[in-house]
């Protein structure tokens, strides 16, 4: 005899030979349980023995080896005899036939709102025990801990949410901007909502009436696959259902009269309703004839007793993703009621301090729509002083947009500083703060109630000197995380802060102006499995 090798590998040229069918079954069990034994889902034995057709017991035998990346292609392709296909199986173990092969998607758009009430269903979803992606206007969230900041609201922070291998629930905050840029990055959702559409970024990027601004919002119902959720109390959004072709249609409105709502809820269909009780006001979900009351709005930490009413609708469509998502109601319960919007959970929403003699609403409001949101809130608290108001508009709004604000916020406070954004998009140092003023004086404000100071940091230390013991300041801000550090280390004995801090950009190109959604007289509805709906329009070639 001639040795020619140490090994009989493939590699060294050793030959394989399939004996599959002869193997006896006591070997094939001990080689089952050493693959165990080591905790591998899949592992190639290799088993020494004279004779494999015997038992190890009656003849002897040895495993000298377990690998946990076995090769397949000596059993694919043997030298001689049957070709095997362990690749199908091993691929059915780690993927069953039938499992899901996609995380459930939450998108969620709309011109105010959609940051909060995307932070709540993340919320609720971790509460749940759910690993959470959510994109947002500040960040891309991994289990709530932010992983990239700045405004994460496009393709690209979808991408990063969807291949991290840890998130088995994806939330995201769909904008404007990413829309018209990119898309969504996502052919599908299974829950989509759209919360309102209200008058902001009108002009821009080819977007000049409400009613192509709500084209373009309309898309993530339209690629919503479970549930398309839409606000009943918004015409724009409630013209959007015919257009979603999702297994089921859900309204939310603060009426409990809406004639539509009722007609659909009459035929089975989802809806969450803001009724009144003798408790106060109960957010109530019915569903194929069912009617579910869920939580108090007094509950909830985010509404400030149910005074804050733009955060009981944020908690509405949070609860209406969730309730679609199929989580439990005491999951959503628990999500509401431990969900505040303190700077940490929610920054720039509605943040409050009251560690100085005076309360401080912090909030980002930056829209017709949000203002008039955040005075309504101002009116509804009890204050003992006066009420003050940090108030800008950012500089690539238009004209009759900043005008529209200052007409808003006239009358509710007793002192104005009007103030422009770091970021001046094409405008004057003191361009905006002027319009403002302007608008203000126009609407009843006398010019003695009025500062004009461009500088967001110096008009918030003077707010902050300004206010004495029992008055209210609201300040609209840019600089979220400064403005709020400059609120909560204000001490009025240090130094006003000095300097400017401009940053020039160039505006987006201005384009025709909005036109007024006219009021909807037609009570033509579609009826089908889903409930009801107002038909689309056809529009002429």
């Amino acid at each position: 005899r001639v040795f020619l090798r140490s090994t009989g590998n493939l590699s060294t040229g050793g030959t394989a030979t399939d004996v599959t069918d002869q193997v006896h079954p006591d070997n094939i069990e001990m080689a089952v349980r050493a693959v165990k034994a080591i905790g591998l889902d899949v592992g190639g034995v290799d088993f020494l023995s004279t004779d494999v057709t015997e038992s190890y017991k009656d003849v002897g035998g040895a495993i000298c080896e377990v690998n946990a990346a076995p090769g397949f292609r000596m059993h694919m392709a043997p030298s001689e005899g049957r070709p095997r296909d362990v690749g199908g199986p091993v691929m059915d173990m780690l993927f069953p036939p039938g499992t899901p092969t996609r995380i459930p998607i939450a998108a969620i758009t709309g011109t105010n709102g959609k940051t909060t009430t995307a932070r709540m269903l993340a919320h609720i979803q971790k509460l749940a025990g759910h690993h959470v992606g959510l994109t947002s206007t500040d960040g891309v969230y991994i289990n709530g801990q932010r992983t990239v900041a700045g405004d994460m609201t496009g393709p690209v922070a979808t991408r990063m949410v969807l291949s991290d291998p840890s998130v088995d629930v994806a939330v995201l905050e769909i904008a404007r901007g990413g829309l018209l840029r990119a898309g969504m990055g996502v052919r599908t959702c299974d829950v989509g909502a759209v919360l309102n559409v209200k008058a902001d970024h009108l002009g821009l990027r080819g977007i000049g009436t409400l009613e192509q601004l709500a084209e373009v919002k309309r898309i993530v119902v339209e690629v919503a696959r479970e549930t398309a959720i839409l606000n009943a109390d918004d015409p724009l959004c409630l013209k959007m259902a015919d257009y979603t072709e999702a297994k089921n249609l859900c309204y939310a409105t603060m009426d409990p009269t809406h004639e539509l709502v009722g007609e659909h809820i009459k035929a089975g269909g989802r809806g969450v309703v803001l009724e009144t009780g003798i408790k106060g006001q109960m957010i109530t979900i019915y569903d194929h004839g069912a009617n579910i009351p869920l939580l108090w709005t007094h509950l909830i930490p985010a509404t400030l007793e149910g005074r804050a009413m733009h955060n009981v609708q944020n908690a509405m469509f949070a609860a209406a993703m969730a309730f679609s998502m199929g989580l439990k109601l005491e999951d959503i319960r628990h999500g509401l009621r431990t969900f505040d919007t303190t700077f940490f959970q929610a920054p720039g929403r509605m943040n409050i301090y009251d560690e100085h003699p005076f309360k401080v609403i912090l909030d980002y409001g930056h829209n017709p729509a949000a203002v008039e949101a955040m005075c309504a809130l101002v009116e509804r608290l009890d204050v003992s002083g006066r009420r003050i108001c940090v108030i800008a508009v950012p500089g690539d709004r238009r004209d009759e947009d900043i005008s529209e604000i200052g007409r808003i916020a006239a009358g509710h406070f007793e002192r104005y500083i009007c103030r422009r954004d770091d970021q001046l998009r094409g405008r004057r140092s003191d361009e905006v703060p002027e319009l403002l003023r302007k608008a203000l004086m126009s609407h009843g404000v006398s010019d003695e109630q009025i500062l004009v100071i461009p500088s967001e940091e110096e008009a918030i230390d003077t707010a902050l000197r300004q206010a004495a013991t029992g008055d209210l300041l609201l300040i609209f801000a840019d600089a979220i995380t400064r403005s709020w550090k400059q609120v909560i280390q204000f001490r009025p004995e240090a130094p006003p802060p000095t300097g400017e801090r401009l940053r020039a950009s160039r505006p987006e190109p201005v384009t025709a102006s909005a036109a007024a959604v006219q009021e909807d007289h037609r009570h033509e509805f579609v009826r089908d499995s889903r409930g009801v709906r107002i038909a689309r329009e056809e529009h002429a070639d």
